[in-house]
Parts: structure tokens; sequence; C-alpha cells
């Protein structure tokens, strides 16, 4: 049932002075949507704010919250070319996962965006952290309002024209 399903969306790079503020909203927000039975949330597996939610999920599922962590990937070698200390966070992350889905084999253009569409089409809610209005996380935010998933921007920006 996609309304018991969260996905998370967000840019790669993040503002390292709002780290702990972001991380914060997450915790607040994914513990609300707990609270209207929302269980199950699916993460992208990439860096900045997939990761940082991701660890948010893991952090809440190690004080025994009724959660579930499933890794959206967009194949399984998106990690090859990371730095090691990034590809070591990635493997453990993925240990500590519910479920890992692949959407594609191996990376081809436009994989990224098999896997954004993977999550708009299975959730029923979306936490964001988008703060322009290009690239991956807008195209994700913009499919899963096309498909009436209600979407959360922890960032506090409406874009209200993403349509």
């Amino acid at each position: 049932m996609k309304s018991k399903i969260c996905c998370f969306t967000g840019h790669r790079e993040l503002p390292p002075k709002d780290l702990q503020q972001i991380q914060t909203l997450l915790e607040r927000e994914i513990n609300r949507l707990l609270a209207i039975g929302v269980r199950t949330f699916l993460a992208g597996g990439a860096l900045g704010f997939d990761t940082l939610a991701a660890q948010t999920v893991l952090k809440l599922k190690e004080e025994d919250s009724p959660i579930q962590l499933v890794l959206v990937l967009p194949c399984r070698d998106q990690a090859s070319r990371w730095e090691n200390d990034d590809r070591a966070l990635y493997e453990q992350i993925k240990q500590g996962a519910d479920q890992v889905v692949y959407t594609a084999e191996r990376y081809f253009p436009g994989c990224m965006h098999q896997r954004n569409r993977y999550l708009a089409d299975h959730s029923g809610w979306c936490l964001c952290w988008l703060t322009r209005e290009t690239g991956g996380t807008a195209y994700t935010v913009r499919r899963c309002r096309a498909q009436g998933v209600r979407v959360i921007n922890l960032a506090g920006k409406s874009f209200n024209n993403l349509k």
C-alpha cells in the first residue's frame, strides 16, 4: 500500500553547516510519518541527502522503531568510482537495509532517472531536500506530484511551478 511508503530525494551536495539541521528535520518528519502509519522508506543510495536519510532511518531502526529501509539503486556498480570512504559507508548502509532493489544491472545513460521513477511510482509520500528547479531531485519531485505523492520539502521551498 503506497500510503505506507515514503521515498527520499535530495541533492548530492548539502551545505556542511546545515547537515545537523537537515538530519534533525529528517528525524522529526520520519517520526511524524511513523505516527500516521508509514513504515517503509525508500532511499536511492546516492551521496548527500540519500545517504543522510538512509543513516537516519537506520538510527531509528536501532532504537527499535517499526521502520524498514529499502535501498532502490540505479545499478549494481553505482559506487564503483566513489572515494573509498564513501564506498565503505554505502556498503554499510546496504548491509543495514531490509531490502535492496536494483532498477538496472549495469550503468546506462538514464538509469538514474529510471531509479527516480521507481521511487516516485512506489510511494505515497516523499521527503525531499530541494533547493533548485533543475536536476534529478526536481525531476523526482515533479514525478511524485504527477503521481499524487504528498511531497514535504525539508528545505522549506515550495516550487509550486514544478508540475
